[in-house]
Order: structure tokens, then C-alpha cells, then sequence
């Protein structure tokens, strides 16, 4: 994985004085390699984090076809690299190493906009055409890598952080009303192609774009369409083991060490299990990674989400697997700490601790391996979520994991949410998402429900998560990979009835049974369990003392958008219930996300406008 960058300007004119800067404020993305091509019209920017072909995939590469020379930056990783590079040879593209960045070059060189199709991986690139000084760019389908940009006086600058365009264009970041709310109403989340700043936006998965004399043109190449099911269960079960080992083993290929994230779970005991079989086969042991809070067996209060701690469960999978299994334990000092680098990474604030726990974690595990695959995606994909199986709760009229509209308008001062309608302003964007929908007709209620909550949730809490997993990995130059996020899975899934999906009225039944052969049953029939954070009061007890220092500092900038008396009313408040953003983010991380405001404020120097 890497990072990139670059501004255009068909008309000329560019100096390049800014592009070593812009490279600079991504080097963390890029800790091995960096390069840059300028010239009047075009300059490009990338910084390497070298996983294959260390010398022959530097960047920005460029490559000779049919007289016209295509210069590329290139961020993201190919899982079909081998199939294409043989029809590209056989259509007499010649190749100096086997680095995926020059099988994608080359398939945009003879296939033009049509290579997104032929491709499977993650990805965010860009590719320059001297001849017709045009730039074309693309995203991959799921949106695992991230591309923002602003266009603006005839140039078009992109990268794949916000720093990065920052840092082009130089000027003071800007928010106005739609950005505040934005972060008030909709955050740790966004709106799909927000990009929060002022003039920044993000590039929408599955989409690409071309921009020359004539400007700016997006274009949407591929969506979950729903599609008649004619599969039996066991051809499903079949279906779904193929695509899931296939991705795995596809997303293993490296030059550099590889590991697994291990939390115990379902989702990541799969990714473990094949993974370790893969290594098994090179004689190779796998490399497991775990993280764990102090103390927080001591002060783990089981609940309805989270009935169960991960540790005995982990310690099962490692003797499983015979594995060479990391720990890495986070106290809460530095969790708090890191509370403010994982803005840093983001370049907003985010899922508060449960991205600095990330962060931590990653820093960590970047001191034994290069590239670690992980499970995220596997609830959005196979239905996992309470959301998705709790009939109450799926037949909420609203995003399932933010129903608190109104809990937040009410920390927002009255000068930016005059004129606004907040629950108006969130169920709009929630309606025009159900909408999108793709149905066949004569869907059952359940059915069509269920098409709605899937693409809810890949369009918005999946995107949250995704973009957590991007940025506060690539903060430590660790690349991780998601095989749950392979195309072909969430295609095939998209069309798979519900009862099918919910065999035995177990969540992710369907994956359960498909797997059944790579765990053991009490891995395999372990209840979900979200994403392990800590349950140590002083954790709460830190982000308080930091809110209450902030209550009495009035020239805070938190309280430019926040109301004072509201923040001051959560402190030592650890009875409330009312959720933030689902059960990841309750009291303690609704305290440490206004914390993290005020820090994005202060530290981006962020004018409100």
C-alpha cells in the first residue's frame, strides 16, 4: 500500500513547488519508497510502503503503448495480477518485473476506462495521459482504499488523505454549516462522497473519473444488483467456502512478512484457519495478533452484546491453530494519548478509542510484519449485526446504529443548526438510501427489508469502519488486508435469501455451516462479540478529567459548534445509556470524540465559516 497524490492542470502553469510538501505529509502511508513526476500540466506524488517487487514497482511508473506514454500512482493491491498479466502479454504488453502497479498501468493502456472491470483487489490510482493531457482515476468497488479531492481554478488535486490536499493547496481548512453537522449528526460516520472540509470530497467506491480542458466526469461501474437465487443450501454453503478460501489465499501473496489479526471471533478465526493451512503448505508458521486491555478481565461486565470476554477464546485458536501467537496489551494512558494521533491519521475525529486502540495495535504489530489480513466486513456482508436479526430493531425507520438525532442536536450550539431540521436532515439521507436499493420484484417485507439494511450498511457503517481500518493502519505503514471484502462475495451474497443467510437462526448461520471445516464448534458457534475496547474506569475517569479542563478553558474552539453546559453534563455521567454511534461508542467514547473535536479544531486550524 502506498501513498498518492497530485494536481492537474490541462492549461499548464504547475511549478511543483508544493509536491515535495504534499509527499511529506504522506510519508507514513510510504516509509520505503518515494518518488514524484512533474511537468507543466501534471505533477503526481507517491510515497511506497514495498510489499512486491521491491525493485521493480517504484512509482510514479510509466510505460510506452501504441505511441502514447501513461504515467501512474498507484495505491492498493491486485488479487487477479497473474491472469491479467498473461492476457496483457498476450496482447503484446512486455513487463520488466511482477509488481501489480504495472499490470494495472499496462490494463489501462490498452483497455482505457474498461480495466476496472477486469480487476479484483483494493485499490485507488490514478494514471496521466501525456498525449491527450488527461487524467484518469478509479476506485475500487468495496472502497477500502481512500481518494479525496477538490477541484478548483482549473486544476483538479487529489491524494489518498486530506493532509494531502492540504498541503497542496496551502490555504486555511474551512467548514461551514454542512460540515458541522456533518460531524455533530452523522460522524464518526459520513455522507458518501464527503469529504467534510469545505471543497473536499471523496471519490465513491466502485466509481471513476477523468478530468482535462473540459473538466470534471464521474462515472459509477459497478453496484450490489440483486439477482435471482437458484442455488440450493448446500451449493450456496459450496459457493460461499470457494469464494472465501479463494480470497484468502488470493490476498496472501507478499514479499514481505504476513500475519492475522486473532481476536477470538468468528470472522477472524476463518482468516486465522486458512491462512495458517496456506503457510502450512510453504512450511511456514502463522503469525497471530491479539490485542488485549489492561486489567480489563478484572472490570469485564458481561452484556447482551457482549456476552463473553475474547481472551479464553483466543488461547483455544492459538492451540488450534499451533500458531506464533502476539499479544499486545494497551493500558489507558496511552489509549488517551492516542486519542489525538488517530485524528492525526484520520484527518477527523473519528470512532475515538476504538480507532486509538487500532492505532496502538497496528504500531505494534508492524514491528513483526508488513501486511495482516483481518475480518472486517463479514457482519455487513452475512447479516451479523443485531440490526439485521432483532425484528424490533430492523423495522426502525433510521440508521440502526445511529437512532440519537436528537441526543446530538442537542449539544450543537443554536447559531449552526438554525434553519435545520436535524432528524430531517439525517432521515433524508437515510431515505435516499433505501431507495437505492436494487430489488427483484415480488420481494417478500423481510426480504426487501433485508436488501435495504445491506445496502445501508454497505454504504455508510461499512465506509466507518473501512476508512478506521485504512487510516489508522497506514499511520505505522502496516498494510491490511480484508478478504471479506472481496467483490465476488459481496455479489454473490447480495442475492442470497435471508433464510439462507440465517440457517439455524444463528447470525451468519450461512458462514457457519460454509466453514465448518476450519474450526472448532465452539469457535464456530461462538456468539458475536464487537470489537474488544476497554472496560477499565480510568479510562473514563482520564477522558472526564480532559472534558472538565476543556469546560473551563473558554477558548476552546469545541465550543464554537458544542454547547458548554451539554459537554459538561456527560462528566462522570457513566449511568447514561444513550448511545452515539451503536454500542461501540457509549458515554466514555462520546467524551473522548468531543475531545477529539476540539483537537481536529485546534490542530488543523479550522476556520468555521
Amino acid at each position: 500500500m502506498c501513498g498518492i497524490a497530485g494536481e492537474i492542470r490541462p492549461g499548464g502553469g504547475l511549478t511543483g513547488d508544493r509536491m515535495r510538501q504534499v509527499q511529506q505529509s504522506l510519508r507514513r502511508r510510504g516509509p520505503d519508497q518515494k518518488g514524484l513526476y512533474l511537468s507543466d500540466c501534471a505533477e503526481l506524488v507517491h510515497t511506497r510502503l514495498c510489499v512486491v517487487d521491491i525493485e521493480n514497482g517504484r512509482q510514479p511508473m510509466s510505460c510506452m503503448y501504441d505511441g502514447r506514454r501513461y504515467v501512474i500512482v498507484y495505491n492498493g493491491e491486485l488479487y487477479n495480477t497473474d491472469e491479467l498479466r498473461g492476457e496483457l502479454t498476450a496482447r503484446g504488453c512486455r513487463f520488466s518485473g511482477h509488481s501489480d502497479t504495472e499490470v494495472v498501468l499496462n490494463a489501462f493502456a490498452v483497455y482505457g476506462e474498461e480495466c476496472v472491470y477486469q480487476f479484483n483487489g483494493i485499490f485507488a490510482f490514478a494514471v496521466w495521459d501525456e498525449k491527450k493531457r488527461r487524467l484518469f482515476f478509479a476506485r475500487d468497488r468495496i472502497g477500502v482504499k481512500p481518494f479525496f479531492y477538490t477541484v478548483g481554478n482549473g486544476s483538479f488535486i487529489f491524494a489518498s488523505e486530506i493532509k494531502g490536499i492540504l498541503a497542496a493547496t496551502g490555504r486555511q481548512p474551512e467548514i461551514d454549516q454542512q460540515g458541522v453537522l456533518e460531524i455533530m449528526l452523522i460522524g464518526p460516520g459520513r455522507t458518501p462522497g464527503c469529504g467534510v472540509f469545505k471543497g473536499i470530497q471523496e471519490l465513491p467506491p466502485a466509481h471513476f473519473g477523468f478530468f482535462d480542458e473540459k473538466g470534471l466526469r464521474l462515472h459509477e461501474y459497478w453496484r450490489l444488483t440483486d439477482r435471482e437465487h437458484t442455488d440450493g443450501f448446500e451449493q450456496t454453503a459450496e459457493r460461499v467456502r470457494f469464494l472465501l478460501t479463494d480470497s484468502i489465499r488470493r490476498q496472501m501473496i507478499s514479499d514481505v512478512p504476513i500475519g492475522t489479526f486473532l481476536s477470538g471471533g468468528l470472522d477472524s478465526s476463518l482468516i486465522s484457519s486458512v491462512a495458517a493451512r496456506v503457510l502450512k503448505e510453504k512450511g511456514e508458521p502463522l503469525k497471530t495478533f491479539t490485542v488485549s486491555y489492561k486489567d480489563n478481565d478484572r472490570y469485564f461486565k458481561a452484556s447482551k452484546f457482549q456476552p463473553g470476554s475474547d481472551s479464553d477464546f483466543v488461547g483455544k485458536m492459538v492451540d488450534y491453530l499451533g500458531c506464533e501467537s502476539h499479544v499486545i496489551e494497551i493500558d489507558t494512558p496511552e489509549l488517551v494519548q492516542a486519542l489525538f494521533d488517530a485524528v492525526d491519521a484520520r484527518d477527523l475525529p473519528g470512532m475515538a478509542d476504538v480507532d486509538a486502540s487500532l492505532l496502538l495495535f497496528c504500531r505494534e504489530i508492524k514491528k513483526h510484519v508488513t501486511v495482516a489480513l483481518s475480518g472486517e466486513c463479514a457482519d455487513e456482508i452475512f447479516g451479523g449485526y443485531p440490526w439485521y436479526r432483532d425484528p424490533s430493531v430492523r423495522a426502525v425507520n433510521g440508521f440502526p446504529w445511529a437512532q440519537s438525532t436528537a441526543y446530538r442536536a442537542g449539544f450543537i450550539r443554536e447559531d449552526y443548526i438554525s434553519g435545520i431540521d436535524p432528524a430531517e436532515f439525517v432521515q433524508r439521507k437515510y431515505d435516499d438510501t433505501v431507495r437505492s436499493a436494487s430489488k427483484l420484484p415480488g420481494l417478500s417485507p423481510l426480504e426487501s427489508r433485508m436488501k435495504e439494511m445491506v445496502t445501508l450498511n454497505h454504504q455508510w457503517f461499512m465506509q466507518t469502519l473501512l476508512a478506521r481500518k485504512d487510516h489508522m493502519s497506514m499511520y505505522s505503514g502496516l498494510e491490511v488486508r480484508v478478504p471479506f471484502c472481496d467483490y465476488r462475495i459481496a455479489e454473490y451474497l447480495y442475492g442470497v435469501p435471508w433464510e439462507c443467510k440465517d440457517y439455524r437462526s444463528r447470525e451468519k448461520g450461512l458462514l457457519r455451516e460454509a466453514m465448518k471445516e476450519f474450526l472448532p464448534d465452539e469457535i464456530l458457534w461462538r456468539k458475536k462479540s464487537p470489537y474488544p475496547k476497554t472496560h477499565h474506569p480510568a479510562y473514563l475517569a482520564a477522558v472526564s478529567r480532559l472534558l472538565d479542563e476543556l469546560v473551563w478553558d473558554s477558548s476552546a474552539p469545541l465550543w464554537q459548534i458544542v454547547r458548554r453546559d451539554k459537554a459538561a453534563g456527560l462528566i462522570n455521567s457513566q449511568n447514561n445509556p444513550q448511545p452515539w454511534y451503536g454500542q461501540l461508542m457509549t458515554t466514555p467514547q462520546t467524551i473522548a470524540y468531543l475531545l477529539q473535536i476540539n483537537y481536529w479544531l485546534k490542530q488543523y486550524n479550522v476556520r468555521i465559516v
